[in-house]
């Protein structure tokens, strides 16, 4: 009977998986439409198509965002206490050293001010 357990809990652990990537290709898709789009398919000057990709993007970012939360649920207790500890230390250091970007930009240390698109930029 354990065996049965084990083989199950594995494929429900490859069907999160699968989904997760899935989810995550689908937003990898409709960022890079968001992002690219206007102007090499559609003319910049077309606020509504730009707009639908913007919440196609955000649309499908949530879908990703229930994914990703199904996934952890799916893990292990350790698998999921290690990513749960990574993303706590990725937030922390995101928001630490953004904020110190922010003051540094406010004392004119930086050259470059402060964008909220500073580090996706292409």
């Amino acid at each position: 009977m354990q065996a049965h357990n084990a083989t199950g809990a594995y494929r429900d652990s490859i069907k999160t998986t699968v989904r997760l990537v899935l989810w995550t290709l689908a937003w990898l898709a409709t960022l890079a439409l968001a992002r690219f789009a206007p102007g090499l398919l559609w003319d910049s000057q077309q606020p509504v198509a730009s707009w639908t990709a913007v919440a196609a993007n955000l649309v499908v970012g949530i879908g990703w965002i229930v994914a990703f939360a199904r996934f952890l649920r799916g893990q292990d207790e350790l698998q999921r206490k290690i990513v749960q500890d990574a993303l706590a230390v990725t937030l922390g250091m995101g928001w630490v050293s953004g904020f110190a970007y922010v003051v540094a930009d406010a004392a004119d240390l930086v050259v470059y001010d402060v964008d909220i698109a500073v580090l996706p930029r292409s």
